[in-house]
């Protein structure tokens, strides 16, 4: 049912063709990604957006929770670096400063709502992706979702808060495992999520989903569940611990033998530069809040933008995509630890 005729959106727009829908069924607010041939991937209008209305709703005493879900086969693929590559090359770095800035306030937002907030993600789950989703009290995939942070390959960060929740995953809180995560891109199933504590739950489906949550709320999630099966990732935990310690050289210095092979077919197109300075923020945002990881991530990320690195990586994973990048050689770690706190 629909309450009363109410269809109110922060933004107030009907048309079909917006990147983000949101509005309000019954006392459930609803974000739907609507960018399909872009993998929902976030622009700056879109995290407007979806900001606007956490900001409405958090006020709002017919709204009992929020649901984010997407109208395509994917989630989202992650933030719309391709546009913060061209704005960089066109000399507007300070806008893209502040997109990301604007980008992690929303990830903050999201993290302390103080209502349920669900994800419904299937397919691809990525970068920005995991900032709409992991923060939330509930986050739901389907049994053909993968979620990673692959931005070493665009010689960029683990950010929107990630380098402070892959370090602190509910079921297995490690600091080596979150960078692990982070510097390798590792594509995680959803089993290995559910390992972690990373989803909440796996459906097989998400079809009827959403209006079972609208008419019954979130304890519908239970039933809808399915059982886990065994976790991939979970086979590598003992060697993570013993590998992922440390700087970037530190760690690439223990790969050794079959683990070792396999971390280097993960980082084989990765940003040296990104490596390194990954590192160094997981280490730095193991002894801060979110809102510090994310500050700790906003510099960090100022810098990193301004490298030939950052452009190259975008170049050659999203816009020429030959997967040919020529990186820079690694530089020290001192380099960017100095700039976090």
């Amino acid at each position: 049912m629909w309450n009363t005729g109410r269809m109110t959106a922060p933004n107030e727009n009907t048309d079909t063709e917006a990147k983000v829908l949101t509005e309000v069924r019954n006392t459930t607010g609803v974000i739907t990604l609507n960018r399909p041939k872009g993998l929902n991937s976030l622009d700056y209008d879109m995290v407007k957006i979806i900001d606007a209305a956490l900001r409405e709703w958090a006020e709002d005493d017919q709204v009992e929770r929020v649901v984010i879900t997407s109208n395509s086969k994917h989630f989202c693929s992650g933030g719309d670096v391709k546009y913060a590559r061209q704005a960089i090359l066109d000399g507007d770095e300070a806008t893209v400063d502040q997109f990301f800035a604007d980008e992690y306030d929303m990830n903050l937002r999201l993290a302390n709502f103080g209502k349920p907030y669900i994800a419904l993600a299937n397919g691809v789950i990525m970068g920005g992706g995991m900032g709409v989703s992991a923060h939330g009290s509930h986050f739901v995939v389907t049994e053909d979702a993968f979620a990673s942070m692959p931005e070493m390959n665009i010689g960029y960060i683990t950010d929107v808060g990630m380098s402070l929740t892959l370090q602190n995953l509910p079921k297995r809180p490690s600091k080596n495992l979150g960078k692990f995560l982070g510097l390798t891109g590792y594509r995680m199933t959803p089993d290995d999520m559910l390992e972690l504590g990373l989803a909440t739950h796996k459906v097989a489906s998400l079809d009827g989903l959403l209006d079972r949550i609208v008419e019954e709320g979130e304890l519908s999630l239970d039933d809808a569940s399915v059982a886990p099966s065994s976790s991939t990732i979970a086979q590598y935990f003992d060697d993570i611990e013993a590998t992922f310690d440390g700087s970037w050289p530190e760690i690439e210095a223990r790969l050794e033998g079959a683990f070792g092979d396999f971390v280097r077919s993960l980082i084989a197109k990765a940003s040296p530069s990104a490596l390194v300075a990954a590192a160094e923020l997981f280490e730095a945002n193991a002894k801060h809040d979110l809102a510090g990881a994310l500050e700790n991530e906003r510099v960090l990320g100022q810098v990193i933008r301004r490298e030939p690195d950052f452009a190259e990586g975008v170049r050659a994973v999203l816009v020429d995509k030959d997967q040919e990048p020529k990186f820079a050689e690694r530089p020290e770690p001192e380099k960017y630890r100095a700039v976090l706190k």
